[in-house]
């Protein structure tokens, strides 16, 4: 479902919310204690107020883009064996680029619930629409 500004949504499913605080002087790559949770029941409504689509796109893929694009604009006027080692470079990008166009684009948003409290950076998917 691909949700919009100001779109009316409610929460899909009971969801808990939980915040880790750092120890003092503890110099560890550990999250430290849990400051505390909260819990928000399925069914809480809210407004959509910023949808953001996140692009994962890797070094290779974008390498076969560019590649790809050159290849496609210039390869007729390309020395034979230019063309040909442009063409087995693009090839051996090809699974990254598959793998790329087949990965689901990332959503998050920013939902202002009925009861004040705001989730932001949400996954899409954890929402409905009323």
């Amino acid at each position: 479902m691909a949700l919009k500004e100001g779109q009316r949504v409610k929460l899909a499913t009971d969801t808990r919310l939980t915040d880790w605080v750092a120890t003092a002087g503890d110099t560890t790559t550990s999250p430290g204690h849990v400051a505390g949770s909260l819990s928000l029941a399925a069914g809480i409504e809210g407004t959509v107020e910023r949808v953001v689509e996140h692009e994962h796109q890797s070094e290779g893929a974008r390498e076969y883009e560019r590649l790809k694009s050159l290849l496609d604009a210039f390869g007729q006027e390309m020395p034979p064996e230019s063309k040909r080692q442009l063409e087995e470079k693009v090839g051996s990008l090809e699974p990254e680029w598959i793998a790329y166009r087949a990965q689901r684009l990332r959503v998050t948003v920013r939902v202002r619930l009925d009861n004040g409290f705001i989730l932001d950076e949400a996954r899409e998917d954890v929402f409905t629409s009323v």
